[in-house]
């Protein structure tokens, strides 16, 4: 009898993964009776199917469901913060950052809420949107090993073209839920992601090994916690509203969205140029910005005492609207600033940037900050949105997403990014040409 992890003992790998990707061919084209199907083990098969009825697609990115502040406050109250080390013992000893594997921790949703190790498989993972607080549950992203483990409540491995999304087939990758030790309930899941090492029956012994670890030293810890002498009750506090969330929306547009969402309520409202200009900047500068020094940033500081008199008119007529619309978000004085902080969708660039999301960001990224706006601030904020997206790409960013920035607007006219798309690119590939003759065309413009 075969194992369960090989496909065909009488074809070679090379053979399995072609016959496994023309079969995900003839499924995702509406075959779903070709006769290929038949060399694809029934967990995939299964699990692709599952995929199809989500309205998964084939190449599409995980959502991101957590930003950066949220994922911060998740991770802390969730219950596998308190072995995280545990995993990194197990799963990542001696150099994390060498070790030719990416570990990841996510939650009973499959979201991811730990990604570390080897350095330059994250790096490369990150183009796929394989970060922390992206949504790698079968709903949203098909077949793969964290989802596929929680969805059938067991360990799984998931090689290369088995993935359902096209873009995660280059990579393989061992899974098993965590249990709560009592309940029995799914709490999160280990994943290991990798070349094929990542899917030998040692890898899948670890990774279940692991999440038994887990799953005992957590019923050690609430054993010792309830042999503790109990406390007196205290008194409950209060309780606290939270805080507004708020977007505003600037990417690609001159009257920015401003998004409000709070407890049973969500507002959106579109603000006028000036409006926009004055919010972006009290949220660039969460610390707070003097009248004087917002005035710079808004109107130039050739506009002297005149920009003074328009500022204070236009915070009267700012405050208004926002009172009506988010009033939780009213500017306060001396110095001007925000009760509460207000996210745009250019930070959630950067951070998609700093947790090496690169194709992620590059599809949030729709365009320049508010771009026909001649303030100041705003041009200084516009330069370090496109600034840091165009290095961070071309210093770690694939050459398919090199590609894809090429086709944008804030690229089209960069040549040094073409030429290193061309010095990426295989000698024999069809896109060369086409770069060849827009680097040409820039140089005879020149």
């Amino acid at each position: 009898m075969s194992s369960s992890w090989s496909q065909r003992r009488e074809v070679s790998p090379e053979t399995s993964r072609l016959l496994i990707e023309r079969a995900h061919e003839e499924l995702v084209a509406g075959n779903a009776a070709d006769e290929r199907l038949r060399d694809v083990r029934l967990l995939v098969r299964d699990s692709w199917r599952r995929s199809l009825d989500s309205l998964v697609g084939a190449e599409a990115l995980p959502p991101l469901d957590l930003t950066a502040e949220e994922l911060d406050a998740y991770r802390r109250a969730h219950p596998l913060a308190a072995v995280i080390d545990m995993v990194r013992g197990l799963l990542l000893p001696g150099e994390a950052s060498e070790s030719g594997v990416v570990v990841a921790v996510g939650d009973a949703a499959g979201r991811l809420l730990w990604v570390e190790g080897d350095r330059n498989v994250r790096r490369l993972t990150g183009d796929m949107g394989f970060v922390e607080g992206a949504n790698w549950s079968e709903d949203a992203v098909g077949t793969a090993a964290p989802g596929t483990a929680i969805a059938l409540d067991r360990s799984v491995q998931i090689t290369g073209a088995e993935h359902f999304n096209r873009l995660v087939q280059p990579w393989s990758c061992s899974a098993a839920p965590v249990h709560d030790p009592e309940t029995r309930r799914i709490l999160g899941v280990i994943d290991v992601t990798g070349g094929l090492e990542a899917v030998t029956p040692q890898a899948q012994l670890l990774v279940d090994a692991t999440a038994r670890a887990i799953e005992g030293e957590l019923l050690v810890a609430r054993l010792r916690a309830r042999a503790d002498p109990p406390r007196p009750p205290r008194r409950a506090p209060a309780r606290r509203v939270e805080p507004t969330r708020a977007t505003l929306r600037v990417l690609g547009r001159d009257r920015a969205q401003l998004e409000v969402t709070g407890e049973g309520f969500e507002t959106v409202s579109e603000l006028g140029p000036r409006h926009a200009e004055l919010l972006l900047m009290l949220a660039v500068h969460r610390q707070g910005v003097s009248a004087e020094r917002l005035g710079d940033l808004v109107y130039g500081e050739s506009a002297g005492d005149a920009a003074s008199v328009t500022l204070r008119a236009e915070m009267v007529r700012l405050r208004k609207v926002l009172t009506t619309d988010a009033p939780a978000l009213v500017p306060e004085s001396r110095p001007y600033r925000l009760g509460v902080e207000i996210e745009t969708d250019a930070h959630q660039v950067l951070s998609l940037l700093d947790r090496g999301a690169h194709r992620v960001a590059l599809a949030a990224y729709r365009g320049d900050v508010l771009p026909d706006s001649v303030a100041p601030g705003v041009e200084e904020f516009r330069d370090t949105v496109r600034v840091a997206l165009r290095e961070a790409l071309m210093a770690e960013a694939s050459v398919d997403v090199l590609l894809a920035f090429a086709e944008t607007d804030a690229a089209a006219d960069d040549a040094e990014l073409l030429r290193l798309c061309l010095s990426m690119l295989p000698a024999r590939s069809p896109r060369r040409a086409g770069l060849v003759t827009r680097i040409e065309k820039l140089e005879a413009d020149l």
